[in-house]
């Protein structure tokens, strides 16, 4: 076993190294999209050997927790305890301050805050068939005291080829326009802001194989742009989903009037990592 599979101290220390390497370019990928929906993407995170490490603890999907709706189908998970170690581990270097404070400077945010609860972060995987509709995310952490800013994608599953679907799509001008797909290629890190115009999804898989990914969220005391208002996260149909576009709609509006009057929901989200006091 590497010798830094199980700490998340080894594990920051590459992840720095490698963000620090490209950080002039990672920059500029940033700065030429924030216009609409910033992002910017990096590979070779981690060596061969700890990302064949992370891929192989990945849980089975009887071990995740299953969400399968018009929104979205996919499994996830987010009590890490549950699991080996590195995964917990992993999730958790990319919160260490060095690498929070790093992606502030890429991104020009000046307080950005990693999420201890994994409120909707930790782990996902897809499988033949399962998809994420174009959707916004819920703007704020659980207790709608930040606002969630930038979302981190990290791709473990290897070989996965451009043909095999379960990429993010941005939609930066909207549904009705041409989406840009940045495919989920094993050891790559995706940085995405998150506001009222970052549409975004995964497309359907299409390979007999898991499309598995570790997320974090970054949260501030300010949104990123000031014109963004509390919202729940507001899913839509593909261009081609005239019905479910509508039904979907509905759903967004009824749940969204549910928030104004229960600010924290009627009942507690479940994705969050419950750690023994």
């Amino acid at each position: 076993m590497s010798e830094y599979a199980m700490g998340r101290n080894s594990l920051s220390k590459l992840i720095l190294e490698r963000l620090t390497s490209e950080k002039d370019v990672l920059k500029h990928q940033y700065e030429a999209s924030k216009d609409k929906i910033g992002y910017f993407y990096l590979d070779h995170i981690l060596p061969k050997d700890v990302v064949g490490q992370i891929h192989n603890q990945f849980p089975s999907a009887e071990e995740m927790v299953l969400k399968k709706s018009l929104r979205e189908y996919k499994h996830v998970a987010a009590q890490m305890d549950k699991y080996n170690p590195i995964l917990e581990e992993v999730i958790y270097a990319f919160q260490d301050q060095a690498i929070v404070k790093l992606v502030s400077d890429i991104c020009g945010i000046d307080d950005l805050y990693p999420d201890e609860n994994l409120y909707a972060g930790g782990l996902s995987a897809m499988q033949n068939g399962q998809f994420l509709n174009p959707h916004l995310d819920n703007s704020h952490d659980k207790d709608r005291s930040r606002w969630r800013v930038l979302n981190l994608l990290y791709y473990v599953s290897p070989d996965w080829h451009d043909n095999n679907g379960g990429h993010l799509e941005l939609w930066p001008n909207g549904l009705e326009s041409p989406q840009t797909i940045v495919h989920s290629k094993c050891n790559r890190l995706v940085v995405m802001a998150t506001h009222k115009k970052s549409w975004h999804s995964v497309s359907p898989v299409t390979a007999n194989a898991s499309r598995q990914c570790v997320s974090n969220y970054y949260f501030s005391n300010s949104p990123l742009q000031t014109t963004d208002s509390f919202h729940v996260t507001t899913f839509r149909g593909r261009p081609e989903q005239k019905l479910t576009n509508q039904i979907l709609k509905v759903d967004s509006f009824l749940r969204m009037t549910l928030r104004k009057v229960f600010k924290k929901g009627i009942v507690e989200n479940p994705h969050v990592y419950k750690k023994d006091k």
